[in-house]
């Protein structure tokens, strides 16, 4: 768990995200989650969970969902600081260029009887989220097709909190209640 990677990519002098420090922590059985909503080159949604005094992330094109029929594509991209767990804001230049907004967060249990770093190694991790709009049990496993590591699918488990309806809809923010559109049109009137 490190976070040169994440350090290599970003120029502090020039965005607002938090530069972090790793923290010397193992995570067992239960930690925090976060999901940010992403309006970068591409819409996206990012899913955060803190395991061994980090953050390890995936990038979910689709975004999660409550529906246990539907398997989502979630690839994997670097670690990122606990202090993101609070990021919401806009990146103005360089890497992850966009608006971001805190779509969801809340903490998690791992539903596995090994650690968190131990399924995360394995490409299996399976957890029970406790959020604001995601909640019940999630599995995130690393589908390995095309020889591609990072390549994870991110599916609901079917439990009493399965739905298919699209909790997508819910767009706004958890820490401010506003939504992307809504970031941008403060930060251009800042401008």
């Amino acid at each position: 768990m490190s976070l040169k990677e994440y350090k290599k990519k970003r120029d502090f002098s020039k965005t607002p995200e938090p530069k972090g420090k790793e923290k010397k922590k193992k995570t067992k059985n239960q930690g925090k989650f976060i999901v940010q909503k992403h309006d970068a080159s591409r819409l996206h949604y990012d899913f955060r969970l803190e395991i061994n005094g980090v953050l390890k992330s995936w990038a979910i094109p689709k975004g999660p969902s409550m529906n246990p029929e539907e398997k989502h594509l979630a690839v994997a991209t670097e670690d990122h600081p606990l202090e993101y767990l609070n990021f919401e804001g806009i990146i103005k230049e360089g890497y992850g260029k966009g608006a971001v907004i805190i779509w969801d967060r809340g903490t998690y249990k791992n539903l596995k009887d090994i650690s968190m770093d131990k399924a995360y190694k394995k490409g299996d991790i399976k957890i029970e989220l406790r959020g604001k709009k995601l909640k019940g049990g999630f599995a995130l496993i690393n589908s390995k097709f095309n020889g591609k590591k990072k390549n994870w699918i991110l599916i609901k488990i079917k439990d009493k909190y399965a739905k298919k309806q699209d909790i997508l809809k819910k767009d706004k923010s958890v820490k401010s209640g506003k939504t992307i559109k809504q970031i941008k049109k403060n930060e251009n009137r800042k401008s």
